[in-house]
């Protein structure tokens, strides 16, 4: 990729200058919907991992207790974090509304909307149902705006209530999806300076169809301009043309809800792939290894319940034996000081 755009998606992503407060909150609101770091992360904020110069984590564990940032279901069902302020936004974006209920949807639809709110096990005990029947219920009724799970710190017993209780002043209609589509995807090609469809629809798991209409009417207003396969803003092609690339030099083991590897998740499983093709022991990328503003590789090996088995690192770099401390540095950092066994299939000493 052009260094110049290699360059400016780095600063935009604070991974060269980190962000203070202010900056940011600019990135976390166009990078949203936000979450929490992959496996080891569930019940804690979200965070954008080495990009504050302040203790993310806490300072959304804050935004959170004073409701400023909300929990929801969005991309493909999954869970995230989005600033107040972009409520309407994301309703347009992600709702999917409950046409053709079934009996227990409605069952516990209406116990939260007469009595509520309740919490898992007091639903439970209301209906008599297992919460292996509950848990999908909740999670299809959040994915349609009709109850809202208020997790606003770590407890573990959230309770649920009506969305319209919640958020009285929310107004689904606002927003057309093309209408959000085409403010979120203008976020979005500032945060990353050029990106294809593929990449949009990796990060906001909408359909092919619907990102590219909205891509081609910000095309023929002018926003966008296209770039060889891609797109970017038209002021960031002006842009570029002066801009002088700031050196990248740094590895960072990036985790698997990052903004990053969100937006090249279609690549980089098959990447993963070709690097651990017919390695013998366990071999299920951990970290994707960010280098110098571009992905190179990844740390290996099997998830579990404290430390990770941290089988190996494997890389593309023709000189990845000249940068083996830095890399092996970054993924110990992550992985709360342990070491890889091996680098590149060589046993690590």
């Amino acid at each position: 990729m052009d260094a110049k755009i290699i360059s400016l998606r780095m600063e935009r992503q604070c991974l060269i200058n980190k962000a203070d407060q202010n900056e940011y909150i600019k990135l976390y609101r166009d990078t949203q919907p936000g979450q929490n770091v992959y496996w080891i992360g569930f019940g804690e904020p979200p965070s954008l991992s080495f990009r504050a110069d302040f203790n993310d984590i806490e300072f959304n564990r804050n935004r959170q207790l004073d409701w400023k940032l909300i929990k929801g279901r969005f991309a493909g069902g999954n869970l995230g974090w989005i600033e107040i302020g972009d409520l309407d936004l994301f309703i347009a974006l992600y709702r999917k509304p409950l046409t053709k209920p079934t009996e227990i949807q409605l069952r516990i639809l209406d116990i939260i909307e007469r009595e509520g709110p309740f919490s898992i096990q007091q639903i439970k005990e209301e209906t008599g149902l297992l919460v292996k029947e509950i848990m999908p219920v909740l999670h299809r009724l959040q994915e349609a705006f009709l109850i809202y799970e208020d997790q606003y710190d770590g407890e573990w017993d959230r309770s649920w209530y009506r969305f319209a209780e919640m958020f009285p002043k929310a107004d689904p209609d606002r927003y057309t999806k093309t209408e959000a589509l085409k403010i979120v995807l203008q976020r979005f090609a500032y945060c990353l300076v050029w990106f294809d469809i593929a990449m949009a629809r990796s990060f906001y798991k909408i359909a092919k169809k619907e990102v590219k209409s909205a891509v081609n009417e910000l095309v023929a207003e002018g926003t966008l301009v296209t770039s060889d396969s891609g797109y970017m803003l038209s002021t960031d092609a002006e842009l570029l043309e002066g801009h002088a690339p700031e050196a990248s030099n740094f590895v960072y083991a990036v985790h698997r809800n990052d903004f990053l590897y969100k937006t090249n998740e279609h690549i980089l499983k098959e990447f993963a792939k070709k690097l651990t093709d017919g390695l013998p022991y366990d071999h299920e990328p951990l970290q994707y290894l960010l280098i110098d503003g571009e992905f190179h590789g990844a740390s290996v090996g099997h998830f579990r319940n404290g430390p990770y088995d941290l089988n190996d690192i494997v890389c593309d770099l023709p000189d990845a034996e000249k940068r083996r401390d830095e890399i092996v540095k970054a993924v110990c950092d992550v992985n709360y000081g342990n070491k890889p066994q091996r680098f590149m299939g060589k046993d690590y000493k």
